[in-house]
């Protein structure tokens, strides 16, 4: 007998490892012991892979049969690694020839099938960063696979196709069973196109569809306040169609966040467009932020990356939830602890926020039907706390629609026209920003603003007296500049006047009325 040895990869957040795996056939009593940091469900990939062989007519050795998952220090997990230590025993046993440097990833069915996994994006990636570009999967994961640059992707059904493949005797093998349902990689045809939903569509609300131009522009956050019925929602909606298309580099982070939460499908193509998630306000923590047992898996922060997490109901969220939001908010990443590991995932998102001015929501306006006391009032709308918002760019106050307003209802500007704005202001962006590595205006450092984009002192004199009184924080100060030069940016100025900054103030301070 000789020591098997194959690859696979084991994912620790949207980082992947290379594992590799060798087999050893003993020679004592039957056994089949797994090593290296397996979890329970790789635990039970020995019943697994002892009734897929059976069943493809290569059965598995009755001695003792030692895996071991190289490096034993690092946490593996799923299913993903049936394959890849199946083919080792196999080579162990000389039932199949050298599989050389391949990459093996895939599930086994207890009939010799090949199953998908999730995570195949972010997997192929690391095997291809690790000069891995050979990569077996099932058939159902090759479309989603074949999307990584410079991989050489095999899909198969079965097992048994695979060891024939690799040298086994083809008259041992069981070939002859047809696929099954779902195993098929074939697609019925182009994705369905996505809908996208039109500012047409707002009725009135001038003010705030503006901000929304200005929120897309420098991908700024976004509070909205206002009665029921006023449109917040829908405004927020529609946030996704203004913002461009996600670049290569931002469509593979967003497939690859969307391919381990198991969102993409065999006809899976390269997310283009932003994504929009839009939780429920009774979700956990560990639901918009990440989490789970073992090893934390993305939460809707993550699933939002390069795109739009939209919170209704802002106030009713649980007050830890929202203010574990402030650190993706600066940082662009979260980084989850949990006793079995640590990951990091991406989460650079667009914050947009909706409440009601208080909990019965008739605070608006004259506020004569309101039932609520200022104690309530307040209460309510300190759920959302002063570091949170200061970190929001754009807090909007909305008023109800008047008649005159509803019955002008699709007049107003499409979302296309207003994209085609925020695309020359973000071209305006790249333009100045791109040799600083920065994409966007909400991107911008402090350091930078006061730096190599300062203003004149006549310019900022606004603000600085607003800091001077209080009024607004340092940061708040840095935010407002940077949507002063989102402002600049639509207009087509070079840099941004007084009015500019004017108006980026009264854009922060307009729902608050604080920094």
């Amino acid at each position: 007998m000789v020591l098997g040895r194959t690859y696979s990869v084991a994912l620790v957040g949207i980082n992947g490892y290379i594992v590799e795996i060798e087999a050893d056939i003993g020679q004592t009593l039957p056994a089949f012991v797994i090593l290296g940091l397996p979890d329970a469900a790789l635990n039970e990939a020995k019943e697994r892979i002892r009734s897929a062989a059976q069943n493809s007519g290569i059965p598995l050795s009755r001695r003792k049969i030692t895996a071991n998952l190289i490096p034993a220090s690092l946490p593996k997990r799923g299913s993903g690694f049936d394959l890849a230590i199946a083919m080792a025993v196999l080579l162990a046993a000389n039932d199949v020839r050298s599989t050389g440097r391949t990459v093996f990833i895939a599930e086994l069915g207890l009939d010799g099938r090949l199953r998908p996994v999730r995570g195949i994006l972010p997997a192929v990636m690391a095997a291809v960063r690790s000069g891995f570009p050979e990569v077996v999967v099932a058939a159902a994961n090759a479309a989603e696979a074949e999307l990584v640059p410079g991989a050489r992707v095999r899909g198969y059904t079965t097992l048994a196709r695979l060891a024939f493949d690799f040298g086994a005797d083809p008259r041992d093998l069981a070939l002859g069973f047809d696929p099954a349902p779902g195993d098929n990689n074939e697609s019925d045809g182009e994705p369905a196109p996505v809908l996208i939903p039109d500012m047409s569509d707002v009725s009135g609300q001038s003010d705030a569809r503006r901000a929304m131009e200005v929120a897309a522009a420098g991908a700024h956050h976004l509070l909205i306040t206002g009665p029921p019925g006023a449109g917040k929602t829908m405004l927020a909606e529609r946030l996704p169609g203004l913002l461009p298309d996600l670049g290569d580099t931002e469509a593979t982070e967003v497939t690859a966040i969307h391919s381990l939460c198991s969102l993409t499908s065999a006809s899976v193509r390269l997310l283009r467009r932003p994504p929009f998630e839009n939780p429920h306000h009774s979700a956990t923590p560990a639901a918009i932020i990440g989490g789970g047992s073992g090893l934390p898996r993305p939460g809707a922060a993550s699933r939002a990356h390069r795109g739009v997490l939209f919170l209704d109901e802002a106030p009713e969220y649980e007050r830890r939830v929202l203010d574990a939001l402030r650190q993706p908010l600066e940082s662009g990443e979260l980084v989850i602890h949990r006793s079995a590991g640590t990951a990091a995932y991406p989460a650079r998102f667009q914050l947009v926020l909706a409440a009601n001015p208080c909990p019965c929501g008739k605070a608006s306006g004259k506020g004569t039907d309101c039932t609520c006391t200022p104690t309530m009032r307040r209460r309510y709308l300190a759920r959302l706390s002063g570091p949170l918002l200061d970190r929001v760019d754009i807090q909007l106050q909305v008023d109800r629609i008047s008649l005159a307003d509803f019955n002008g209802s699709g007049e107003g500007e499409s979302t296309a026209a207003i994209a085609a704005r925020v695309m020359d202001a973000r071209h305006r962006q790249r333009d100045r920003l791109g040799p600083l590595r920065i994409e966007t205006n909400s991107q911008v450092p402090g350091r930078v603003l006061r730096g190599a984009l300062r203003l004149p002192s006549p310019t900022t004199r606004i603000l600085d007296l607003a800091l001077e009184r209080g009024v607004l924080t340092a940061r708040g100060y840095d935010r407002v500049l940077r949507l002063g030069w989102t402002l600049a940016d639509l207009s087509g100025r070079d840099t941004p006047d007084a009015d500019d900054i004017g108006q980026a103030l009264g854009l922060r301070q307009a729902a608050a009325g604080t920094g």
